[in-house]
């Protein structure tokens, strides 16, 4: 297939799809969120065994884009509940991918972005990777992400990540168990290749089956709090601290709360 803001090639039994949006430090729209989830399917139907995730250019993903950050405003509530299962759609399909799946993490990966880096099993970064949950910054609610994170860092360092909304690099990604390595820029996808030829090496049928059985021991606990987490995050886009978040993002001003 042809995509318009990705590249997928795949080499033996690696496929490696590299977010291509380049002059927008790969940020998140809506189209890339389709061919992401048209991309992965295509992967998982494929005779490829091993994913490698990774960006073009500078960043490994920006976050939301900014053009649709700006749709958002205005947008029904019934709107805004089939805008957040489109990005459940996106961030299920990566962490219940059935084959493995390798971040190589080339730059600074915030907010949509680190959700997409760290759902992948093994994570690589560079050290100039940056990270953050960035949501309540502007008037967002980290509902999907957090989902995922309390899973994987437990419950107080993901307070503290998603109610700060603070950015931190690479080794304290490290430290707290969210990336797997730091590698140099010039030997990231190197690396990364050579991770998935460790992985090519094992069962693809014992892989298939380990992740499987993963994501089912998770399932049922993940239903529910995503259900929750899409209410939560339709719910906060009707308030008016919403909308001033976006607005003051935008116009690159200090907001204005009123915590309504």
């Amino acid at each position: 297939m042809n995509y318009k803001t990705l590249q997928l090639v795949f080499d033996s039994a690696v496929a490696t799809l590299t977010l291509n949006r380049p002059d927008k430090r790969n940020a998140i729209s809506y189209e890339l969120i389709d061919d992401l989830i048209s991309a992965l399917d295509e992967v998982k139907n494929s005779d490829a065994r091993v994913l490698i995730l990774t960006g073009a250019g500078k960043a490994f993903s920006s976050g939301m884009d900014l053009d649709n950050l700006k749709a958002l405003i205005g947008r029904s509530s019934e709107q805004s509940v089939e805008d957040t299962r489109t990005m459940v759609n996106l961030f299920r399909s990566l962490y219940e991918f059935p084959k493995p799946t390798v971040a190589a993490v080339n730059g600074a990966a915030i907010a949509g972005g680190t959700g997409l880096a760290l759902l992948c099993d093994f994570t690589l970064a560079v050290p100039e990777a940056k990270f953050g949950y960035t949501e309540v910054r502007i008037g967002f609610v980290p509902a999907i992400v957090a989902t995922f994170l309390l899973r994987q860092v437990g419950e107080k360092i993901a307070r503290d990540l998603l109610l700060t909304g603070r950015i931190f690099d690479a080794p304290e990604a490290l430290r707290l168990g969210l990336i797997n390595e730091i590698v140099p820029p010039e030997k990231l996808l190197d690396r990364a290749r050579e991770l998935a030829g460790v992985l090519l090496e094992n069962s693809p049928l014992s892989l298939t089956c380990t992740k499987r059985l993963l994501t089912e021991h998770a399932r049922a606990e993940l239903d529910a709090q995503i259900e929750a987490a899409v209410r939560e995050n339709a719910g906060v886009r009707q308030s008016a601290d919403f909308r001033e978040g976006i607005t003051s993002f935008l116009e690159k001003r200090k907001p204005k709360w009123s915590g309504r």
